[in-house]
């Protein structure tokens, strides 16, 4: 499989090779589906939590004594029954429901999310980017020369360009990902992806 690599001018200055078996899989939705709800129970602080009957304050006395008083048994005024009294199956947060994904599961969904986008044509695959000056303007220049400025947009790179990620920190549609920690939940909420040839080797990589 072929596609056109572009430079920073947005011209095409040839073709490069995109592996199949990342950008030529079939997607399943209810696979992908299954994949990015383990993301988000996963994204999701647990900080409820409600105190059991140890925990609630009050005495451990028995109120009063069990039998002859015409009154119901009670050994402690901390029970679930009385009020402020303890909370029964509450939430807490210490009972976070954290689900593992496996790891071929995870290369799976992230091929077929890629081939997705890859063939609805939201990839566009860049020669390089080299950023000598930090400015927000230089960036948004690339992003028009590209065609691709907008919302939801992910530059997948092969490393950390410190310039690049000053330069772009004003541009809140942009965002910048490294191929090693690209994952099916972040390009499912991205709309159109930039990857860099380098970044592209990289990301192959992981199939091999």
């Amino acid at each position: 499989m072929q596609a056109s690599l572009l430079n920073v001018q947005g011209e095409e200055v040839g073709k490069i090779e995109v592996p199949e078996k990342v950008f030529g899989r079939k997607p399943n939705a209810q696979f992908l589906h299954e994949v990015a709800t383990i993301h988000e129970v996963n994204l999701r602080r647990w900080t409820a939590n409600t105190k059991s009957k140890a925990e609630v304050s009050g005495s451990g006395k028995k109120p009063w004594k069990q039998k002859h008083t015409g009154r119901a048994r009670a050994g402690t005024i901390r029970s679930p029954l009385w009020r402020h009294g303890g909370i029964v199956f509450g939430p807490r947060a210490n009972r976070g429901a954290r689900r593992t994904l496996p790891a071929r599961k995870a290369k799976e969904a992230l091929a077929q999310i890629l081939s997705d986008r890859f063939s609805s044509g939201n990839i566009i695959f860049l020669d390089k980017i080299e950023m000598t000056d930090p400015k927000t303007k230089n960036v948004a220049q690339i992003l028009k020369n590209l065609k691709c400025a907008g919302p939801g947009l992910v530059m997948i790179l092969d490393a950390v360009n410190a310039n690049l990620s000053r330069a772009s920190r004003n541009i809140p549609t942009l965002a910048l990902a490294l191929a090693a920690d690209l994952n099916a939940y972040g390009v499912l909420k991205a709309r159109r992806l930039v990857l860099t040839a380098a970044a592209l080797e990289k990301l192959s990589a992981r199939w091999n």
